[in-house]
C-alpha cells in the first residue's frame, strides 16, 4: 500500500471518528493501535506499551494537575469577587471602564490560574450582570468575557504551554516566559479597541453617574484586592524565571497562594476540597489518557513514514517558508472551529514541527503562535468551549445568537495580535532569550 493512500486511511479514519462524537483519547489511541499493528505488526503492541511508560514517568506532568487544582480554588475562593468591586470602582468612570476592568481580571485571573474556563466562568457570573444592569451592550460585554477568558492557555502558567513543552521536548519554562508579552499584547489591544469604540459609540459602555463612583479613600482600600492574586503570580512566575524552582515546583506554590487565598475569604471547607479535588481528577485523567493517545499517534505516524510525504506536500505551498506559516495557521485556525485544543495540538504538532524546524524557525516561537491560535479557537463558533461556558450561565436575555455575533470583532483583534507575533517574533522570544540561556 502507498504511504499517500495509507496517510489518507489514517486521517480520515482519525476524523470519522472524532466528527462521530467517540472520545479524542480512545479514538486517537484506538486508531494509532490499530495502524501500527498493520505497518508493524503484534511489536506494535510494545511500543504502545513503551510510549505510555515513557509519558507517565515525566516529573513535569504532576505540574498538570496542581495547575487545576489551583485553577478549582482560585474559582471558589471570592478573589474574583474583591477584583471586580476594585476594578469597578476604578475604572467604572471611563466609558467602557467595566469592559476594560473585566479584561484585566481575566488576565489577572490567567495568569493565576493556567486553564480557560476559570475566568470566563467567573467574570460571566460576576461582570457580565453588572454591565447589563448599568446599560452595556451586551455584546460587547459578551465578547470581552469571551475573548479574555481565553487568555489562560497564553499568560502562564499554562497547562497546554506543558503538553506542547512534552511533545516537542521545548523548555516549559522558556514557554512560560514566552507566553507574557503576547498575552499582555493582546490585553492591549483589545483593551484599545473597547476605549476607542465606546468613546465614539457611548452607548455600547456608559460611564457610571458620578453618584455610583466611590471617593478616593474607598478606592485605595479596594486596591487590598490585588495583594493576594499578584503575590501568587510574582510566586510562580519569579520564581520560575529567576531560576528558583522548575514549573512542577512553582505550581506547588501556587496552589499554597491559593489555599491561603481561600482561608482569608473563609471559604476553605471541606466541600470546597471535595469538588475541586473531584473535578481536578477527572480534568487530569482526561488530559493524561489524550497524552498516552497522542504518543501512540506520534509513534503511529512516524513508523508510516509519512513525514517525508507531508514535508513534501508543504514544500509546494506558494510563498516559501513564510507561506508555510501562514498556510499552518489557516488550517488551525479551521480546526479550532470544531476540535479541542489539546486535540489538535497532538494531532497537528508533531506533524508541523518537524517542517517548522526544516524551515529554520524557532519552536518555541511557533509554540506560542500556536497557542494564541487555540486561544482562538476557544471563542469561535461553532464549538468553541468558551461559547457554552457562557452560555450556560448568561441571563435569558442573552441568546446563544447573541454570544456567536459578539465574537466576529474580538477574533479579528486576537488574529491581528497573533499575526503581529508572526512578523514580530521577539515579542514572543526575548523574554526566554534574556532569562533563559
Amino acid at each position: 500500500m502507498s504511504i499517500e493512500l495509507l496517510t489518507f486511511l489514517f486521517f480520515a479514519s482519525l476524523f470519522l471518528f472524532l466528527f462521530s462524537g467517540l472520545p479524542l483519547s480512545f479514538v486517537l489511541g484506538g486508531v494509532s493501535v490499530i495502524f501500527l499493528w498493520a505497518t508493524w505488526g503484534p511489536d506494535a503492541f510494545y511500543m504502545v506499551a513503551a510510549q505510555t511508560w515513557g509519558t507517565m514517568e515525566k516529573f513535569t506532568l504532576v505540574a498538570i494537575p496542581l495547575f487545576i487544582f489551583m485553577a478549582m480554588i482560585l474559582e471558589r475562593s471570592g478573589t474574583a469577587n474583591d477584583l471586580y468591586e476594585m476594578m469597578y470602582l476604578w475604572f467604572g468612570p471611563v466609558r467602557g471602564g467595566l469592559v476594560i476592568g473585566t479584561l484585566v481580571i481575566c488576565a489577572i485571573f490567567s495568569a493565576m490560574c493556567g486553564i480557560s474556563g476559570a475566568a470566563v466562568v467567573s467574570m460571566g457570573a460576576i461582570a457580565l450582570p453588572s454591565m447589563l444592569e448599568r446599560g452595556y451592550d451586551k455584546r460587547m460585554a459578551v465578547g470581552c468575557i469571551n475573548s479574555g477568558g481565553g487568555w489562560g492557555i497564553l499568560i502562564p502558567p499554562s497547562v497546554i504551554m506543558i503538553l506542547y513543552s512534552l511533545i516537542t521536548g521545548e523548555s516549559v519554562g522558556r514557554m512560560f516566559a514566552g507566553g507574557v508579552f503576547p498575552g499582555l499584547l493582546l490585553l492591549t489591544i483589545v483593551s484599545t479597541y473597547v476605549i476607542v469604540r465606546c468613546y465614539f459609540q457611548p452607548h455600547l459602555g456608559p460611564a457610571l453617574p458620578p453618584e455610583q463612583r466611590g471617593d478616593w479613600p474607598k478606592k485605595i482600600k479596594a486596591l487590598k484586592a490585588i495583594i493576594l492574586p499578584v503575590g501568587i503570580v510574582i510566586a510562580v512566575l519569579g520564581s520560575i524565571i529567576i531560576g528558583l524552582t522548575t514549573p512542577t515546583e512553582a505550581a506547588a506554590i501556587g496552589l499554597l497562594g491559593s489555599l491561603i487565598s481561600a482561608v482569608v475569604y473563609r471559604r476553605l471547607t471541606w466541600d470546597l476540597i471535595w469538588e475541586s479535588s473531584l473535578r481536578t481528577f477527572k480534568l487530569t485523567g482526561m488530559i493524561m489518557w489524550i497524552l498516552i493517545g497522542a504518543y501512540s499517534f506520534t509513534a503511529a505516524y512516524h513508523s508510516m513514514g509519512a513525514t517525508h510525504l507531508i514535508e513534501s506536500i508543504m514544500s509546494h505551498v506558494p510563498g516559501g517558508p513564510w507561506g508555510t506559516i501562514i498556510f499552518i495557521q489557516l488550517i488551525l485556525l479551521v480546526l479550532g472551529m470544531v476540535l479541542d485544543p489539546a486535540g489538535i495540538m497532538m494531532i497537528t504538532v508533531p506533524v508541523f514541527l518537524p517542517i517548522i524546524k526544516a524551515h529554520g524557525f524557532d519552536p518555541l516561537w511557533f509554540g506560542i503562535l500556536f497557542i494564541m491560535n487555540m486561544n482562538i479557537g476557544y471563542m469561535t463558533p461553532p464549538f468553541g468551549f468558551n461559547l457554552f461556558y457562557l452560555k450556560a450561565i448568561v441571563p435569558p436575555s442573552v441568546t446563544m445568537g447573541d454570544i456567536y455575533r459578539s465574537v466576529t470583532p474580538f477574533v479579528i483583534l486576537e488574529c491581528t495580535g497573533m499575526f503581529l507575533v508572526m512578523f514580530f517574533p521577539e515579542i514572543a522570544t526575548w523574554l526566554p532569550n534574556r532569562f533563559f540561556k
